[in-house]
């Protein structure tokens, strides 16, 4: 039997990633603040893409940690 694969968590809420809605974000960092894989999340590659740079730019401004110790 095949796995079913997960939707989209922007694609199932018509949003698009945000470096604004950083407590969002939050919920696809790791527990050190890395980028989780979309192999965890379920999100599409195009959304991947767009949270990696919605992230990178919230850590620039400071609203998201580089790294969790």
């Amino acid at each position: 039997m095949a796995k079913k694969k997960a939707e989209c968590y922007f694609c199932k809420n018509k949003k698009e990633p945000d470096y604004k809605d950083y407590e969002e974000l939050r919920n696809f960092l790791s527990e050190g603040g890395k980028i989780k894989k979309r192999t965890l999340t379920g999100v599409c590659a195009k959304h991947q893409r767009k949270l990696s740079v919605q992230i990178k730019r919230a850590r620039q401004l400071a609203l998201l940690p580089y790294l969790i110790r």
